[in-house]
């Protein structure tokens, strides 16, 4: 199996490569009509929609825009309509200092970023979005979202710092205000490789009155990529894209792997617990006769921008986070208008899929048993 990049050629390669690629979505996608592609309907307009989530008892799903020039996204999900709800001159500069005063203040918004997301609900129409965000600083970026209105508004509360030369890449939040970040590739491993040749990076913990993020010792992985907790926080789980497999971890410093996943028929990216408490991931097929194999486990380099260039076929998985028990919630041949699937929500009884590189949010209708145990 080929991996991203060789030994002597940093991981960090890889997530700079799709940064830069996430700027400039293919011209055939944007020329397209706004039409179904099989058993996918779209929603059009929203650029690089790398992760998604939905405010509690609402119709208004959040998406992100990983690219230079898109925005955090608001959507309706019944109408099917949007609108870019960051940067934007309505969103309130309200600094909680006595949680992050150790931010320096808001993000520069001409240079804002975003890329993974993580929604903690809270009280009286207010949830927290914290969001995983690059270009302007690397942070972890707080806003105060009251949807107790008929429109959702957002505030900007904070931010949290990634040490120097560490680029995070998933975020998730526990009910204290803690954070966990996934690090796919660490600033310190100059050969892009563990010593044994498997690992790259890890996970980081910041919690309320800490100046920045810690590594959390033992959970060095091959590219940690998505991460969520267990709804009782004493147990969190990361997808490993070098692993093909959603790994679970004690919530402890260090952190002891309990149990992780066979490995996948796709390269896992987002992981989010859905209402049902099943582990919900989406990702590219690894093997395609068309657009050639993908992996994260072998010496060869691959070709990045042909990666995303290529539809590939891609799947959405659903895992139980305590018996690792894998189970199918959709496989989608190549789509010619959408490919590069990074994230899969359930919105009612649809199933929506987010990508790292693309002009819209793909969505489908599910029967009600398939969002069931």
């Amino acid at each position: 199996m080929r991996t991203f990049i060789s030994a002597d050629q940093p991981f960090r390669i890889f997530l700079v490569s799709l940064f830069c690629l996430a700027a400039t979505p293919a011209t055939a996608l944007a020329q397209d009509e706004c039409k179904a592609s099989g058993d996918l309907e779209f929603i059009c307009g929203p650029k690089n929609a790398e992760d998604l989530v939905q405010l509690p008892d609402t119709r208004w799903v959040i998406a992100s825009g990983m690219a230079p020039d898109a925005s955090i996204y608001l959507i309706d999900s019944q109408a099917k309509t949007w609108e870019a709800i960051y940067p934007s001159d309505e969103v309130a500069i309200a600094q909680d200092r006595e949680v992050y005063g150790a931010c320096p203040g808001a993000p520069d918004p001409k240079a804002f970023v975003s890329h993974g997301l993580n929604l903690q609900p809270g009280s009286n129409g207010h949830s927290r979005l914290y969001v995983v965000a690059h270009g302007a600083r690397e942070a972890v970026e707080v806003f105060d979202i009251d949807h107790s209105g008929e429109t959702p508004k957002l505030s900007w509360r904070g931010c949290v710092i990634l040490p120097e030369g560490q680029l995070a890449n998933s975020v998730a939040s526990l009910a204290d205000g803690a954070l966990l970040v996934t690090v796919p590739v660490y600033d310190s491993l100059p050969s892009g490789v563990g010593p044994d040749g498997s690992y790259t990076g890890g996970v980081f913990r910041w919690s309320p009155g800490d100046a920045s993020f810690s590594k959390v010792e033992g959970t060095d992985l091959p590219y940690v990529n998505g991460i969520e907790v267990s709804a009782d926080g004493q147990e969190f789980y990361v997808a490993s894209s070098g692993l093909s497999s959603i790994v679970a971890f004690s919530n402890t410093q260090p952190a002891k792997e309990l149990r992780r996943t066979e490995p996948f028929s796709i390269i896992p990216d987002n992981v989010h617990r859905a209402a049902d408490g099943r582990l919900i991931t989406a990702g590219m097929s690894v093997l395609d006769p068309v657009c050639g194999d993908i992996s994260l486990a072998g010496d060869e380099e691959l070709d990045i921008p042909k990666i995303a260039s290529c539809p590939r076929p891609f799947s959405v998985l659903a895992v139980d986070p305590q018996t690792m028990a894998i189970s199918v919630v959709s496989i989608e041949a190549a789509h010619p208008v959408f490919s590069n699937a990074t994230t899969a929500l359930w919105v009612g009884n649809e199933l929506w899929i987010g990508t790292f590189s693309g002009d819209r949010i793909a969505y489908r209708a599910m029967q009600p048993a398939q969002n069931q145990f």
